[in-house]
Protein backbone atom coordinates (compact mmCIF):
# COMPACT_ATOMS: atom_id res chain seq x y z
CA UNK A 1 0.00 0.00 0.00
CA UNK A 2 1.51 3.33 -1.06
CA UNK A 3 -0.98 5.51 0.86
CA UNK A 4 -4.47 5.25 2.24
CA UNK A 5 -5.84 8.60 1.26
CA UNK A 6 -4.30 11.59 -0.54
CA UNK A 7 -5.84 13.77 2.16
CA UNK A 8 -3.47 12.09 4.66
CA UNK A 9 -0.50 13.39 2.67
CA UNK A 10 -1.91 16.91 2.61
CA UNK A 11 -2.59 16.73 6.37
CA UNK A 12 0.99 15.58 6.99
CA UNK A 13 2.44 18.40 4.88
CA UNK A 14 0.30 21.05 6.60
CA UNK A 15 0.97 19.75 10.12
CA UNK A 16 4.73 19.44 9.46
CA UNK A 17 4.84 22.95 7.99
CA UNK A 18 3.29 24.29 11.21
CA UNK A 19 4.82 22.03 13.88
CA UNK A 20 8.42 22.08 12.69
CA UNK A 21 8.78 25.89 12.87
CA UNK A 22 6.93 25.84 16.21
CA UNK A 23 9.43 23.28 17.55
CA UNK A 24 12.37 25.35 16.31
CA UNK A 25 10.98 28.45 18.06
CA UNK A 26 10.34 26.50 21.30
CA UNK A 27 13.88 25.10 21.26
CA UNK A 28 15.49 28.46 20.47
CA UNK A 29 13.57 30.16 23.29
CA UNK A 30 14.49 27.41 25.77
CA UNK A 31 18.23 27.66 25.14
CA UNK A 32 21.09 25.40 24.15
CA UNK A 33 20.74 23.13 27.17
CA UNK A 34 17.44 21.66 25.95
CA UNK A 35 19.07 19.44 23.31
CA UNK A 36 22.34 18.88 25.11
CA UNK A 37 23.65 15.46 25.96
CA UNK A 38 24.91 16.36 29.39
CA UNK A 39 23.23 13.49 31.21
CA UNK A 40 20.65 10.73 30.93
CA UNK A 41 17.78 13.08 31.77
CA UNK A 42 18.67 15.40 28.88
CA UNK A 43 18.86 12.40 26.55
CA UNK A 44 15.42 11.17 27.63
CA UNK A 45 13.92 14.60 27.00
CA UNK A 46 15.47 14.68 23.52
CA UNK A 47 14.04 11.26 22.69
CA UNK A 48 10.64 12.27 24.10
CA UNK A 49 10.64 15.38 21.90
CA UNK A 50 11.31 13.25 18.82
CA UNK A 51 8.61 10.77 19.77
CA UNK A 52 6.12 13.56 20.41
CA UNK A 53 6.93 15.16 17.07
CA UNK A 54 6.39 11.85 15.28
CA UNK A 55 3.08 11.34 17.06
CA UNK A 56 1.90 14.83 16.12
CA UNK A 57 2.80 14.23 12.47
CA UNK A 58 1.41 10.72 12.11
CA UNK A 59 -1.53 10.41 14.50
CA UNK A 60 -4.92 11.82 13.66
CA UNK A 61 -5.85 11.40 17.33
CA UNK A 62 -3.57 14.26 18.41
CA UNK A 63 -4.67 17.76 17.47
CA UNK A 64 -2.17 20.37 16.35
CA UNK A 65 -2.74 22.45 19.49
CA UNK A 66 -2.34 19.40 21.74
CA UNK A 67 0.88 18.48 19.99
CA UNK A 68 2.44 21.92 20.26
CA UNK A 69 1.34 22.09 23.90
CA UNK A 70 3.00 18.69 24.55
CA UNK A 71 6.26 19.87 22.98
CA UNK A 72 6.13 23.10 24.97
CA UNK A 73 5.41 21.21 28.18
CA UNK A 74 8.34 18.82 27.67
CA UNK A 75 10.73 21.70 27.02
CA UNK A 76 9.36 23.71 29.97
CA UNK A 77 9.75 20.73 32.31
CA UNK A 78 13.31 20.13 31.12
CA UNK A 79 14.08 23.82 31.59
CA UNK A 80 12.60 23.74 35.10
CA UNK A 81 14.56 20.65 36.10
CA UNK A 82 17.81 22.13 34.75
CA UNK A 83 17.10 25.36 36.65
CA UNK A 84 16.43 23.36 39.82
CA UNK A 85 19.72 21.50 39.43
CA UNK A 86 21.63 24.77 39.08
CA UNK A 87 19.86 26.70 41.85
CA UNK A 88 19.55 23.85 44.38
CA UNK A 89 22.67 21.66 44.14
CA UNK A 90 21.34 18.84 46.40
CA UNK A 91 18.83 18.01 43.64
CA UNK A 92 21.72 16.98 41.38
CA UNK A 93 22.12 13.74 43.35
CA UNK A 94 18.64 12.74 42.22
CA UNK A 95 18.79 14.16 38.70
CA UNK A 96 22.33 13.37 37.56
CA UNK A 97 24.72 10.49 37.74
CA UNK A 98 28.26 11.21 38.89
CA UNK A 99 31.26 10.60 36.66
CA UNK A 100 32.92 7.26 37.49
CA UNK A 101 36.62 6.39 37.62
CA UNK A 102 37.39 3.36 35.43
CA UNK A 103 41.18 3.59 35.41
CA UNK A 104 43.45 5.32 37.88
CA UNK A 105 47.23 5.61 37.59
CA UNK A 106 47.36 3.07 34.76
CA UNK A 107 45.37 0.43 36.68
CA UNK A 108 41.96 -0.70 35.45
CA UNK A 109 39.20 -0.82 38.04
CA UNK A 110 37.66 -4.06 36.80
CA UNK A 111 34.95 -4.35 39.44
CA UNK A 112 33.78 -0.82 38.67
CA UNK A 113 33.96 -1.55 34.93
CA UNK A 114 31.68 -4.58 35.39
CA UNK A 115 29.26 -2.62 37.53
CA UNK A 116 28.90 0.16 34.93
CA UNK A 117 29.13 -2.28 31.99
CA UNK A 118 32.21 -0.89 30.23
CA UNK A 119 34.55 -3.32 28.48
CA UNK A 120 38.32 -3.03 28.55
CA UNK A 121 38.27 -2.75 24.77
CA UNK A 122 36.18 0.44 25.07
CA UNK A 123 38.77 1.96 27.38
CA UNK A 124 41.57 1.01 25.00
CA UNK A 125 39.64 2.57 22.10
CA UNK A 126 39.15 5.82 24.07
CA UNK A 127 42.86 5.85 24.92
CA UNK A 128 43.81 5.33 21.27
CA UNK A 129 41.48 8.10 20.14
CA UNK A 130 43.39 10.44 22.48
CA UNK A 131 46.72 9.33 21.07
CA UNK A 132 47.76 7.20 24.06
CA UNK A 133 49.68 4.03 23.25
CA UNK A 134 49.99 2.58 26.76
CA UNK A 135 47.35 2.39 29.49
CA UNK A 136 50.11 2.79 32.07
CA UNK A 137 50.72 6.30 30.72
CA UNK A 138 47.19 7.30 31.73
CA UNK A 139 46.33 9.06 34.97
CA UNK A 140 42.60 8.43 34.62
CA UNK A 141 39.79 7.25 32.40
CA UNK A 142 36.38 8.48 33.50
CA UNK A 143 32.90 7.39 32.43
CA UNK A 144 31.14 10.74 32.16
CA UNK A 145 27.48 11.40 32.94
CA UNK A 146 26.65 11.52 29.23
CA UNK A 147 28.17 8.06 28.65
CA UNK A 148 31.37 9.27 27.03
CA UNK A 149 34.85 8.32 28.21
CA UNK A 150 37.33 11.03 29.19
CA UNK A 151 41.01 10.16 29.06
CA UNK A 152 43.59 12.08 31.10
CA UNK A 153 47.25 11.30 30.60
CA UNK A 154 49.77 11.65 33.40
CA UNK A 155 51.21 14.68 31.57
CA UNK A 156 47.76 16.34 31.53
CA UNK A 157 46.82 15.58 35.15
CA UNK A 158 48.25 18.72 36.76
CA UNK A 159 46.85 19.05 40.28
CA UNK A 160 43.98 16.66 39.49
CA UNK A 161 41.32 19.22 40.40
CA UNK A 162 39.09 18.08 37.53
CA UNK A 163 38.71 14.73 39.30
CA UNK A 164 37.18 16.11 42.52
CA UNK A 165 33.58 15.21 41.60
CA UNK A 166 34.44 11.78 40.16
CA UNK A 167 32.99 8.79 41.95
CA UNK A 168 35.87 6.51 42.80
CA UNK A 169 33.81 3.49 43.83
CA UNK A 170 31.60 2.99 40.75
CA UNK A 171 28.38 4.45 42.13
Amino acid sequence: MVWNDPADLVRLLVIAAIVYPALVVILRVSGKRTLSKLNAFDFVVTVALGSTLATILLSRDVSLVEGILALTLLVALQYGVALLAVRWPPSQKLLKARPTMLLRDGQLRRQTMRRVRVAESEIRQAARSQGAGDLHDLAAVILETDGSLSVITRAQLGDGSTLTDVCDDGR
